[in-house]
């Protein structure tokens, strides 16, 4: 009977065979997450691990490209062997890393209208029969073994956070937010700002207020062009993520992900390879200087043909931890610049605010940006934080994984390698301050 047993489990239904198209499906065998899919209409059907090995993103999200599955964050792309056959930010002479290839089941069969699984080696078949069958359940996602940092790591409590624009908190008045996991009242009178429960500190900058519940540890971050008659600035509607801070920042880094998630709006698809590029320590956090093709169809020499819509742009990085983001952007055909101010609010588990600031010039000699065409880039640019977030709606993320083995790293991810280490040396800083 054990024997017998061992057989009929060996075997797994996953799901109806009419059910599985090109559309990848999330199934589990065993306890543990696939998804299944044909990589042709009407071909077999093919099944692999729920997750990309880069970052984590589940492969249901993902889309069948001319007979692969390509995952929608960076486009990597795998036969049904689960082979990876392409990296696009490795260029077209670049190779995979046998880490990229995935851990496929061992078998996939259809049989009396059903998909089945075998995880591991077996020498049983699918039963001949199955008149009554059930779908196996669909496990949880797997999730990283290393350490995370999620919204309410204790270390956030050492930093200082954005959690209003200024307008939303009037002259005498008071406004209840979100922060880690707990309620705070604000209030304005006539003395300042204050807190409850108490913090270490409150107070106004960028247009923003910031609280810091405890001592803060990090660095702030500056902005020049606020202060720069030259610029224009400008402010997008707050935004919210129904996800953690961490995956957020990361994507604010990534440049790899531009042809894939953002092709509709400033993405170039043919041009998906990401040179090399330097990564530099700064007090508090890093530095990065990177030359990019994009399209700019903000610039108005576009639509009258003075300019191409692929242009080159100088973009310069500059983060703080934990969640402070400067990125100007210098387009080189134009002289145009804009500076990008992103800001992240951890308030639950499962929730992030978004703060975005644009500081906007013409370029040398050229008058001040027009208020419509200030408007026009608030509105390019709350399109392309809508692209990240509708990727980020499918991402089931508890945090940021900061044990790089957890993830598979690549030169274009340098970036998100650095945010790693200094989002890991912050939580450990955090840890230190809470002992003393």
């Amino acid at each position: 009977m054990t024997a017998r047993t061992a057989v009929q489990t060996a075997w797994y239904p996953v799901a109806r065979a009419a059910d599985v198209g090109t559309t990848p499906v999330p199934v589990g065998a065993g306890g543990h997450a696939y998804v299944v899919v044909r990589l042709r209409p009407g071909g077999e059907v093919s099944a692999f691990p729920a997750r990309c090995p880069h970052r984590l993103v589940p492969l249901s999200t993902a889309e069948v490209i001319d007979g692969r599955l390509q995952c929608g964050y960076h486009g990597w792309r795998f036969d049904g062997e689960g082979r990876c056959v392409e990296i696009p930010s490795l260029g077209p002479t670049g190779t995979p890393p046998p880490r990229a290839d995935l851990a496929v089941p061992w078998a996939v069969e259809e049989r009396h209208g059903w998909v089945w699984l075998a995880p591991e080696r077996t020498t049983s078949h699918p039963p001949r029969f199955a008149s009554r069958v059930s779908p196996e359940p669909v496990p949880d996602l797997p999730v990283p073994r290393g350490p995370v940092l999620d919204n309410l790591h204790p270390s956030l409590e050492h930093a200082w956070h954005p959690v209003a624009l200024s307008g939303e908190l009037l002259p005498g008045g008071w406004l209840q937010i979100r922060l880690m996991g707990r309620t705070w009242t604000l209030r304005r009178t006539s003395d300042g700002l204050a807190a409850e429960p108490p913090a270490v500190g409150v107070r106004e900058r960028y247009g923003l207020i910031w609280l810091a519940p405890a001592e803060p540890a990090g660095v702030d971050i500056d902005v020049p062009e606020s202060e720069d008659r030259h610029y224009v600035p400008a402010r997008l509607q707050p935004l919210r993520s129904a996800g953690p801070a961490g995956p957020l920042a990361d994507n604010f880094l990534d440049v790899a992900h531009f042809p894939f998630v953002h092709r509709a709006t400033f993405g170039a698809e043919d041009r998906p390879e990401v040179p090399a590029y330097d990564v530099v320590p700064e007090p508090g956090g890093f530095g990065s200087v990177q030359e990019q093709w994009c399209e700019n169809p903000t610039d108005p020499e576009v639509a009258r043909g003075g300019r191409p819509l692929r242009q080159r742009r100088r973009a310069t990085y500059a983060y703080r931890a934990p969640f402070s983001f400067r990125l100007r952007l210098e387009f080189l055909d134009s002289g145009a610049a804009t500076t990008i101010l992103f800001l992240l609010q951890p308030e639950d588990l499962d929730s992030t605010r978004i703060y975005t600031s644009l500081f906007l010039s013409a370029g040398h000699g050229q008058p001040l940006p027009a208020p419509a065409a200030v408007a026009t880039e608030v509105a390019f640019m709350r399109r392309v934080l809508e692209e990240d977030l509708r990727l980020h709606a499918g991402f089931a993320a508890t945090g940021l994984p900061l044990d790089p083995r957890d993830e598979l790293h690549l030169r274009s991810d340098r970036m998100g390698v650095a945010l790693r280490r200094a989002l890991f040396d912050f939580s450990t800083a955090g840890r230190i301050s809470a002992a003393a």
